[in-house]
């Protein structure tokens, strides 16, 4: 799809998933007049990716998850340029190439080039019926593939992996996480909640094999087992999920500085160049709740990136200080988490007012900081509105209640005063 002309300089932005639809919708929103082009890998509309994971068995036949209409773009004067990728940066020139021989001018560029699953470096990874996750024709062959699986291994523990577990358990497989960590989501998740949360995979009756490596898979023409250093599973799906390497090619090879993503600084421009800003999944940024600079891959951070620099370059500049949140459904289980936790902080856990509901809280120095929840959206949304405020929470304030008994506390005190 494409509208509008490239000829004039304006704005560019490279990538056509969450963070790089909201840099474009919020310039025109926010009145910016100039130019606007969104360069797009994927010949699909751009799409929310979340529901990847865990809608293949319900749509099998067409995933809905476009984020809006074709006619947007139009509407809004967006050249939206699908199946066409930029392959090439000149800083200097201020222009991009793309892989059909494309020039195009720009007065700033916007790198929302998202992440690309990390390979599974094993003999056997290239059979029919192995299977990457990330992009909506992933997810259609996935959900083609459950159709007729009934013996389901999925590599790696981490969010994608654990929502696809639980859509094949819903379809009638037997499962089988395979994970090398000694537990799941090691780098995302409190031990003290991961514990809860792997039993309760274990009940819905999927099998998870931590500290276990994947060897190699074997089949003839497609996939018939994996081995493992723990001892062989049968399977006639596999779907693999072992973390993200951001797209950081292009700038690097532009002579921008990356370090595990596109290095930017508060306002989201490249430390190298004004005139580049990065969002989402590949950008490295500084923010007020982390030790240290941060790549977060979630739609909250994708969009509400994407934003903070539509609003700049349509003249209204600002930090990007968003409350980082996430959440993860998996099957019946809904994990929500907000915040930023660091390995040395200490972590409480809260049982909730039901059976089942579960809270982390992670305190630094005495404040809390994260909050991790299982099947307790209220708690979230309270911890949510708590850690957004500028009165800090403290460790003694939550003593013999929960963060929705100390909102309700609080906005007690807020009235009488």
């Amino acid at each position: 799809m494409s509208t509008g002309t490239t000829d004039a300089a304006g704005v560019v932005v490279v990538g056509g998933g969450q963070a790089g639809f909201s840099v474009a919708s919020t310039l025109r929103a926010r009145g910016y007049a100039g130019p606007v082009t969104v360069f797009a890998a994927e010949p699909h509309l751009p799409y929310q990716r979340p529901p990847l994971s865990k809608k293949a068995h319900t749509e099998p036949d067409e995933l809905r998850v476009t984020l809006v209409p074709g006619s947007f773009y139009g509407e809004r004067d967006i050249e939206l340029r699908l199946g066409d990728d930029v392959v090439a940066l000149d800083t200097a020139a201020r222009t991009v190439r793309t892989r059909t021989g494309l020039s195009v001018p720009y007065a700033h560029l916007v790198l929302a080039t998202g992440a690309r699953n990390r390979p599974l470096p094993v003999a056997g990874a290239d059979l029919a019926g192995v299977h990457a996750l990330r992009s909506l024709d992933d997810a259609l062959a996935v959900g083609r593939a459950l159709a007729t699986a009934r013996d389901v291994v999925v590599v790696g523990g981490g969010f994608i992996g654990l929502e696809l577990a639980q859509v094949a358990r819903a379809r009638g497989a037997r499962v089988t996480v395979v994970e090398l960590a000694d537990r799941l989501l090691s780098r995302a998740l409190s031990a003290q909640l991961q514990e809860h949360l792997r039993r309760r995979h274990e009940e819905s009756g999927v099998r998870v094999l931590t500290g276990t490596a994947v060897q190699r898979i074997e089949g003839t023409d497609r996939v018939r087992q994996v081995v493992t250093s723990t001892g062989s599973l049968p399977a006639d799906l596999v779907v693999y999920g072992i973390g993200a390497v951001p797209r950081d090619e292009l700038a690097r090879d532009a002579g921008l500085a990356v370090d595990d993503g596109v290095l930017v600084d508060e306002q989201l421009r490249s430390v190298t160049d004004p005139r580049v800003s990065a969002v989402g999944d590949c950008a490295r940024h500084p923010h007020p709740r982390a030790v240290g600079p941060v790549r977060l891959e979630s739609v909250q951070n994708a969009v509400d990136q994407g934003a903070t620099v539509g609003r700049r370059l349509a003249g209204q500049p600002a930090r990007y200080e968003s409350l980082p949140w996430f959440w993860s459904d998996q099957g019946a289980l809904k994990l929500q988490i907000a915040g930023l936790r660091a390995p040395s902080d200490d972590v409480r856990l809260v049982p909730g007012d039901t059976p089942g509901r579960l809270a982390a809280y992670a305190f630094r120095d005495g404040r809390l900081v994260a909050v991790e929840t299982l099947d307790w959206p209220a708690e979230h949304l309270a911890a949510r509105r708590l850690l957004e405020r500028p009165t800090p929470v403290l460790a003694d304030e939550l003593t013999g209640t929960t963060l929705g008994g100390l909102a309700r506390a609080r906005r007690a005190t807020e009235v009488r005063t």
